[in-house]
């Protein structure tokens, strides 16, 4: 007696589309450049000396990176310094972002999800992907929540064979 067995792969067959956030991430290094080395004793920034630094310093070797520019020191850095630092890093830097590595990652991605064209997800289904590789700040699932809500069937979150419900057009 042969038993055939017919399997159905219903995931295949939802008409689900899933969008993986970490297509977002934009390749490249990320630096994250601390002003608090150059304050005297972590506490001033005294503004001859951090011109000099500035002057002399080789900004070429952040070349093709991103940086971002914070102070880690319990200090008072006036606005102008972290100027100058952006006038001097953005002429080779891909991308100069003030605030910590987690700053510069919300950044990157917000900014590559501009980029999206939502119109090609217009009255689907979608899943944003929930885990994978690369790590995706929360924003970055914010922002492609604003990004496609208007215009989708439904938006959920999880992987396709376990989501959780988001959005749903009423008809």
């Amino acid at each position: 007696m042969e038993i055939q067995e017919n399997f159905v792969n219903k995931v295949a067959q939802s008409g689900l589309v899933t969008l993986d956030p970490a297509a977002f991430y934009p390749e490249g290094e990320r630096v994250v450049y601390d002003i608090k080395d150059n304050l005297f004793m972590e506490l001033i920034l005294k503004e001859k000396d951090f011109r000099e630094f500035v002057k002399g310093h080789d900004w070429a070797r952040y070349g093709g990176q991103f940086v971002a520019v914070t102070c880690t020191a319990d200090a008072i850095v006036p606005a102008w310094a972290y100027m100058l630092l952006a006038n001097r890093l953005a002429p080779y830097a891909k991308e100069v972002v003030f605030g910590n590595a987690d700053v510069l990652e919300t950044v990157l991605f917000v900014k590559s999800i501009a980029k999206l064209d939502v119109e090609q997800y217009r009255d689907q289904r979608i899943v944003i992907k929930g885990c994978g590789d690369i790590p995706v700040p929360v924003s970055a699932y914010v922002e492609l929540t604003k990004k496609l809500t208007p215009v989708v069937k439904s938006l959920m979150f999880g992987e396709p064979c376990s989501t959780v419900p988001i959005y749903k057009k009423r008809d």
